[in-house]
């Protein structure tokens, strides 16, 4: 009994490696972003401002890793706008709190999300430890 519950503490602390989320964003700058892509806030101003595409769904400034429209710069509800003549995989303007619009340049991908593979491989770890207690309470129950 001692064993099996050593490896089942095991298992769970595997599984915790493998399941922690990984945040890509560079906390170095001040960023948004925006469907899956991370863009750093530059100083410049923009004028030509095209549509309204977005908003701040999350705000924080401690490190983590946070999904939907995050920012750690500003505030939840903050609008994202394309810029008129420039394609939004290349930046993107954020509204100010003074009603301004700074560029945001697109630096990449944002990778905040769990690793599908090893959420994956949970649950069947997960499943095959559950099939396994099954079975083994079962052939007891036969040879008693």
């Amino acid at each position: 009994m001692k064993a099996r519950f050593t490896l089942v503490i095991i298992l769970l602390l595997i599984l915790s490696f493998i399941i922690t989320p990984r945040s890509m964003a560079s906390w170095a700058h001040s960023f948004v972003v925006w469907e899956g892509y991370a863009y750093v806030i530059s100083d410049e101003i923009v004028e030509d401002i095209d549509k309204e595409i977005g908003h701040v769904t999350k705000y924080s400034d401690k490190e983590g890793s946070y999904w939907g429209n995050f920012s750690n710069t500003y505030q939840k509800g903050t609008k994202y706008f394309s810029i008129f003549g420039t394609s939004t995989d290349e930046a993107i303007a954020v509204q100010t709190p003074d009603g301004t619009y700074v560029k945001a340049i697109r630096e990449g991908e944002y990778r905040s999300e769990w690793p599908l593979p090893g959420v994956i491989a949970c649950i069947i770890v997960l499943l095959a430890l559950i099939l396994g207690i099954i079975i083994f309470r079962w052939r007891r129950g036969l040879n008693k």
